[in-house]
């Protein structure tokens, strides 16, 4: 679809702001393979070939019963004894010495018999967010199984920081999104209408943001519990105030100019007149502020995993990586992993908003 003159001169706005422009392709490629995490770092393998079948872990249950073992729970595919089964074609050997077996697989024969190979295609990080590995001391320093090291609990902290780089962005995209559309509503509505209808919204937003948002989350969280959909709602609750105060300064300011009276006089309604001829020339001041409402998301909930009111203990959390480097000074790893991560992340969305509010900027031109 072909975009209009209007957002063509925003696009090469854009464009012309190259730091702006590199960023928004850098970000959309982390966020990218962010989206497809389970493919990057994961416990079970993309696809295994089994006695000529082929099974894809990642998206479907198999029992160990499947490759010729004896449970009906989960096939554990890093356990030495479920990968000789499946390389060896669900050999009873292999819960002997599956180590031995494998070798002996290698050759083509177990005991003097042919065997069916199969194979496990691994994604590159063979660990999930949540997998525990249990070998030697936690946390381990970098090498090569373990590219970032591992926490004090033995999970990788590469494989941590991809799933909670993707869980940080779309709690900001859903919080950011859901609260500049209450707050520009609400503040259109301040501005244009002003009278009683400013006096009241006013007040009650005084009232609003004099209630102490952390000791409500507190309390909530203990009668609740933690949850993600919980955290949402109430980083959305305590939120949506902070564009409304912009947008509602831009509407006092345009509710008298010339072409605003032209339309009331033509008969335009109230809502044509807010939402298509005085809020374009509104974001300019929004989108100024937007970059503050994103990374303050994303600091509110790094926070609260910090502080432990975040995100329940059984999701990957930037947060309480960063808590884990303070408390574990004698792994700089984690400290700096945490620290990188988040000076990446939020540096290129800032970048990107400042190309947005050129983009947007009718007094900008640039060729």
């Amino acid at each position: 679809m072909a975009l209009s003159p209007l957002n063509q001169r925003r696009w090469r706005n854009f464009k012309a702001n190259r730091r702006a422009f590199w960023s928004l392709w850098i970000f959309l490629m982390l966020f990218g393979l962010s989206l497809v995490a389970e493919f990057l770092a994961n416990e079970k393998p993309i696809l295994v070939s089994y006695r000529g079948s082929l099974y894809m872990p990642i998206f479907k249950f198999y029992p160990e019963t499947a490759f010729g073992g004896d449970f009906q729970t989960e096939a554990v595919y890093r356990e030495p004894e479920v990968r000789c089964l499946i390389v060896t074609g669900g050999r009873e050997e292999c819960f002997d010495d599956p180590s031995g077996v494998m070798e002996e697989a290698k050759a083509g024969t177990v005991a003097g018999e042919a065997v069916e190979k199969g194979w496990m295609i691994w994604p590159p990080i063979p660990y999930r967010y949540n997998t525990i590995n249990n070998v030697g001391t936690a946390p381990s320093a970098p090498d090569a199984d373990h590219w970032l090291g591992t926490d004090d609990t033995s999970r990788d902290v590469l494989a941590r920081i991809i799933y909670g780089f993707r869980l940080s962005i779309v709690f900001t995209l859903i919080v950011t999104s859901i609260s500049s559309v209450i707050g520009i509503a609400a503040g259109a509505v301040q501005g244009y209408f002003g009278g009683w209808v400013d006096l009241t919204f006013q007040r009650l937003l005084e009232i609003w943001g004099s209630t102490p948002g952390l000791y409500v989350i507190i309390i909530l969280f203990a009668i609740l519990g933690r949850s993600f959909g919980l955290l949402v709602f109430v980083t959305i609750l305590f939120g949506w105030p902070a564009l409304v105060g912009v947008v509602r300064a831009e509407f006092l300011r345009a509710r008298n100019f010339e072409y605003v009276r032209a339309a009331r006089a033509l008969g335009v309604s109230d809502r044509t007149i807010m939402f298509r001829h005085i809020l374009p020339n509104a974001m300019v001041a929004t989108l100024t502020f937007m970059p503050f409402i994103v990374t303050g998301a994303i600091g509110g909930l790094a926070a609260l995993d910090y502080l432990g009111y975040g995100l329940p203990s059984n999701l990957p959390s930037l947060g309480e990586l960063a808590l884990q480097g303070k408390s574990n000074l004698q792994a700089p790893w984690l400290g700096f992993s945490a620290f990188f991560t988040f000076a990446i992340m939020l540096s290129l969305l800032v970048f990107i908003f400042e190309g947005v509010r050129d983009a947007f900027d009718p007094r900008k031109t640039f060729q």
